[in-house]
């Protein structure tokens, strides 16, 4: 079985996941730190400082996935995020892609990352939505 036909477990997604949230804590918390030190205590109770973390954690996800496919957690279990025939690299538009629709897998309380249980590509709805696929990294 080819890399790109193979299923990647969904248990090794999951723990890939939680390490890429520890670090995005992390780079959330200086991140936060930095702007709060610069603006003020305030700018702290703004949606302003909200969107902030929101758009560093989506960037966090799509230079990673268009930069080599790997996150750091990704990385560590040896997976990588490639287009859909499971070989070139992800564009931008792609990645974006796959990061907001992952937080539409989240909201269904996990069922867009469990649906990969049942799809016959072992595909999550944001791959499917982007047209990216996980495989494992030899």
């Amino acid at each position: 079985m080819s890399a790109a036909a193979e299923r990647t477990p969904l248990l090794r997604l999951f723990a890939a996941l939680f390490y890429d949230l520890i670090l995005l804590f992390a780079v959330l918390f200086f991140a936060a730190l930095a702007i709060l030190v610069l603006l003020g205590e305030d700018f702290g109770r703004s949606h302003a400082f909200q969107l902030y973390l929101y758009a560093i954690g989506l960037l966090y996800f799509t230079w990673f996935w268009t930069h080599g496919g790997q996150t750091l957690g990704l990385r560590t279990w040896r997976l990588r995020v490639t287009a859909g025939d499971g070989h070139s690299p992800v564009d931008w538009r792609r990645a974006l892609l796959r990061a907001l629709a992952a937080q539409l897998s989240w909201l269904a309380l996990g069922l867009g990352y469990l649906w990969a249980l049942w799809d016959r590509n072992g595909l999550t709805w944001h791959d499917r939505l982007s047209g990216t696929r996980v495989v494992r990294v030899p």
